[in-house]
Parts: C-alpha cells; sequence; structure tokens
C-alpha cells in the first residue's frame, strides 16, 4: 500500500485553510496519516464541515490532483500518485458504488421533478421510472452489496427522496432472492421509488415535524396513500404491481392498516413485501426526530410486527437476504475495533471482511485495515448504530 503522505506533490494542510476544489487523500490523526478510501476533490463545504466537527485539524492534500481554481499553487511536471486502496479484488467495488451513485442520483433527480410536476397536477409519465429501475436491476443482479454500501451513506434532510429509492433497491434485492422474474422486479422498482408519492400533498409542517405527531397529525398523514389512489388512477401505463406497491405499504395482515383495510389474503406477495421494506428502511434511517438503528435492532422490530401486521414468515426470508450484518453496516470486533461491513458475498452471515477505521478502546481513528473474518481469530461482538459513536463513519465508505 502507498503511502499519501509520502508523494512529492501530498501536503499537510489544516482544515480550516481547506477550499473547494482541494484533492484530500488521508487525514492527520496525531501526527499519524490515516488513509481514506474515498479520497477525491471537495466538492461542498459541507464536507470541511464535517472534518472539523470530527474534530480532524489536519489532512494531507495532494496538489497534483487538486482543481487550478482552489488556491494551490502546482509544479510544472508532477508524478501520478497511486490511491491508498487495499486489495486489488475491492477496487472493483469502489467502482460499482460509483456506479451505484450514478443511479441514485439520477433517480433523486427524477424523483425531485415528479414530485414538483405532481404537486402542479401533473399526470405522472411511467417510462422514465422504468428506465431507472432497468438500471437498479443490472446494478442488484451484478452486486447487491455496493448499493448496500453506499445507500448507508444518507443525508437527513433528503429522507423523502433517498427512502424511496432505497426501498425501491430493496425489493428489487428481496424479490431476486425470492426467484422472481425480471419483469416483476421492474414493476417492484418502479412502485418502490413511488410508494410515497402522495406526501407532496401533505402539509409541510407535519411532513418534517421534529416529533412525534400528535393524533390529529397522524390521522393528516395517513392522507397521503389516499391522495395516492388519486394519483394512481390519473397514471396511464403503470402496471398493477406497482400501484400495489405504493398503496399497501401501510397496510397490516389484520386488518387494521390503510388506506383500504385490506386483511390476509386481500394483500398479494408483493404488498406484503413493501410493508416489510419501507418499515426496514424507515427505522434504519436517520430523520430529523431520531437516530438511525442498527439492522440487528429493525431486525427485532419486524419480528414483533409478526403476524398481526407483517407476514412472519416472509420477514424471515428478508432478513436472510439482507444479513445479519448487511454490508454498510457497522460492527464491533472482538478487539474493540469498528469497521463498515464491506463484503459479505459467498460468505456466512458472521465472517464477512470488516474494514476497521476506529478504535473504541483507544477513542481514536486507526490505520484503515481490512478484516477477513474467515482468516481471523477475531469476531463480530455486536452491531451498533453510527448515532453511537462519536465520529462520523462517513467519509470511510
Amino acid at each position: 500500500m502507498s503511502d499519501p503522505t509520502k508523494a512529492q506533490t501530498a501536503i499537510k494542510i489544516p482544515v480550516d485553510k481547506l477550499t473547494i476544489g482541494m484533492f484530500v487523500t488521508a487525514i492527520d490523526r496525531n501526527d499519524s496519516s490515516i488513509a481514506i478510501s474515498n479520497a477525491g476533490q471537495i466538492k461542498h463545504h459541507d464536507a470541511i464541515v464535517k472534518l472539523a466537527k470530527n474534530n480532524i485539524k489536519h489532512v494531507w492534500v495532494d496538489v497534483a490532483r487538486s482543481s487550478d481554481t482552489c488556491g494551490l499553487k502546482k509544479a510544472t511536471s508532477a508524478p501520478e500518485i497511486s490511491q491508498p486502496l487495499a486489495k486489488k479484488s475491492l477496487m472493483s467495488r469502489d467502482a460499482k458504488q460509483i456506479q451505484s451513485k450514478q443511479i441514485l442520483q439520477e433517480a433523486k433527480g427524477l424523483i425531485k421533478k415528479v414530485l414538483s410536476e405532481t404537486f402542479e397536477g401533473k399526470a405522472v409519465e411511467v417510462a422514465p421510472f422504468e428506465a431507472v429501475a432497468d438500471k437498479m436491476i443490472e446494478s442488484v443482479m451484478d452486486d447487491a452489496d455496493a448499493f448496500k454500501c453506499m445507500s448507508a451513506l444518507r443525508t437527513k434532510d433528503a429522507y423523502l427522496l433517498e427512502h424511496s429509492i432505497n426501498v425501491a433497491f430493496l425489493l428489487v434485492t428481496f424479490g431476486k432472492y425470492l426467484n422472481l422474474d425480471v419483469e416483476t422486479l421492474r414493476h417492484l422498482a418502479v412502485g418502490g421509488i413511488l410508494h410515497d408519492i402522495g406526501k407532496v400533498k401533505v402539509d409541510n409542517k407535519i411532513l418534517h415535524k421534529p416529533g412525534k405527531l400528535t393524533p390529529e397529525e397522524f390521522e393528516e398523514m395517513k392522507l397521503h396513500q389516499f391522495f395516492a389512489i388519486e394519483i394512481m388512477e390519473e397514471t396511464e401505463g403503470l402496471s398493477q404491481i406497482s400501484k400495489d406497491v405504493c398503496l399497501m405499504h401501510h397496510e397490516k395482515l389484520d386488518g387494521r392498516g390503510y388506506p383500504k383495510g385490506l386483511k390476509g389474503d386481500e394483500i398479494p406477495l408483493h404488498g406484503r413485501m413493501s410493508c416489510i421494506t419501507d418499515i426496514y428502511d424507515a427505522l434504519t434511517a436517520t430523520r430529523c426526530y431520531k437516530e438511525a438503528m442498527s439492522p440487528a435492532a429493525a431486525f427485532k422490530i419486524l419480528i414483533s410486527l409478526t403476524p398481526f401486521h407483517l407476514d412472519q414468515a416472509l420477514v424471515y426470508e428478508f432478513i436472510r437476504c439482507v444479513g445479519v450484518y448487511p454490508v454498510g453496516s457497522i460492527v464491533q470486533l472482538s478487539d474493540e475495533r469498528v469497521g463498515i461491513v464491506w463484503e459479505a458475498k459467498n460468505r456466512d452471515a458472521l465472517h464477512p471482511i470488516v474494514k476497521c477505521f476506529y478504535s473504541i478502546k483507544h477513542q481514536r481513528y486507526t490505520d484503515v485495515t481490512f478484516v477477513d473474518l474467515l482468516k481471523s481469530e477475531l469476531n463480530i461482538e455486536r452491531g451498533i448504530s453510527p448515532s453511537s459513536l462519536n465520529v462520523d463513519p462517513a467519509p470511510f465508505y
């Protein structure tokens, strides 16, 4: 592994001196450089704010790879610098994450546009969503873990957009696990993307309230499903499966759900799947009024909702599909190091590859290392939620 701080064009810079366009290769902690896997140019001021919030005082910046407008003076000729990545087998994962991130951005842009048009009373066009759905399916068929890891990097302010996309990806991943055909996966994805479309007509004060809703406010929130019925009726070319995913994710097996109070067999397989994926993604997301749960904690709640709300057999299938420690989740190893579950394909649930970056025992960052639990005496002690850490894991994804 190359050391980014020893390159001829790498310099140490105080975080408060960083500017947009500088290419950060490593952070400096107690005079030790810690390589980051997502090295790159700073695109937004938020990235600088995150570094400061995590008490990072200095970082290493590659002058040669920084933009010409960032204020750093470049040499006339600079050597090519290899990035501090681990194994070649993991480099392909980075490329897949980039592809998944592009799909995410495309989907978010599309949903923003549709939400705006729906608010104005325009009909939803299905074809653009089917095109995004096809890309999602291709990504999941290639390697679902790439999206799982990238989807862990949520932003609290973009919950509605990212939740819809994550539900769509979860439905495709779950559908693939259940051996559903590609056409059905496409309908599931479109339904997942559109499943909260009715919220565009809910009062923003209620939709984004940073606290528990009153009974009256909850009744108004429930109206989003009745708004969705109206929107679905005006949408041409939308399959029944997509409509069901959109309109059934708040139904319950005991008939106490909404908007139609469907019961038992009145809720088909894809409707039951949408209930599970919607709840799981909501539980594992950070909201303005709550922190994200760990997947393990979310699984316990899903199980507690069976069989009166959720299909018990299907919940257990979903847990097997996602895995006890899903890719992208945070875990603590038996030596008190904290890391991200990085690779789990073709492995049992308890022995993934973990990307370690922090020590609870020493309360500091560590050198980034990949621990293969199939070849190590270490084991996973527990899954933990990002909110329980004193540091932000986002730079290490």
